[in-house]
């Protein structure tokens, strides 16, 4: 009976951190949110030890704050912190795709074509007049990304990057209802496969490090940059 409950805690407590942590990526909680633990267990029906448990999972990723005789907190946005995000995603994806296209394969070619495919099929927003989070889109997006570092080889850089994607994400949020009918980024995916397939890794990594530091400029509310222009 006493594992039956434990199981039953550990069930509880999962389901708590994965839709606790989804709200904090989609800002659904705003950065910055004190998360008050009679106030987390009333929004989402459960006890003290889940939510506590779920809170504790989500300090250790960086998404929660955990301060002594505070509480707990949403992480804050701040343009230091996207600069330093954006900053060591360039460095390890960078890592990543050089790797990737340094023993690239038919298969992962195939797989990255693939995955572009399927993503420039559906649209970025589910309204045509204004920003609205389209569930699908997201999902392919993310696995293009995968995708494209999917080659390197290692498990654990893989890890680190996803983590980051995870905390860039919040930011893209905020630069898409400021981006959105001024940016086409099929155009900057197209155009990164593109140096991936001729094997130009240098070309490559410039337009992958451009896409991000775009998102970041649209999150700060700078003006575009004009490096996929030409191609636009």
């Amino acid at each position: 009976m006493a594992r039956h409950s434990t199981n039953s805690l550990l069930t509880i407590a999962s389901s708590v951190y994965g839709q606790l942590r989804h709200d904090i990526l989609h800002g659904h909680i705003p950065p910055g949110q004190k998360l008050r633990i009679e106030s987390v267990c009333g929004r989402y029906g459960v006890g003290n030890s889940p939510v506590r448990e779920a809170l504790n999972r989500l300090s250790s990723e960086g998404l929660v704050d955990r301060q002594e005789q505070r509480g707990f907190r949403v992480v804050s946005t701040s343009p230091q912190d996207l600069a330093e995000l954006v900053d060591t995603r360039c460095w390890l994806e960078e890592i990543a795709l050089r790797r990737s296209i340094a023993q690239t394969t038919a298969k992962w070619h195939e797989a990255l074509v693939l995955a572009l495919h399927r993503l420039t099929r559906v649209p970025r927003s589910s309204s045509a007049d204004s920003y609205q989070e389209n569930a699908e889109w997201e999902r392919l997006h993310r696995q293009f990304h995968r995708t494209l570092l999917s080659g390197c080889g290692s498990g654990r850089l893989l890890r680190y990057c996803e983590d980051l994607a995870d905390h860039a994400y919040r930011y893209r949020q905020l630069s898409m209802r400021k981006a959105h009918l001024k940016r086409n980024v099929h155009v900057e995916h197209n155009a990164i496969v593109d140096a991936v397939l001729d094997g130009a890794a240098d070309h490559a990594v410039e337009l992958l490090t451009s896409h991000y530091r775009r998102t970041a400029e649209l999150a700060r509310g700078e003006p575009l940059s004009a490096t996929f222009d030409a191609a636009a």
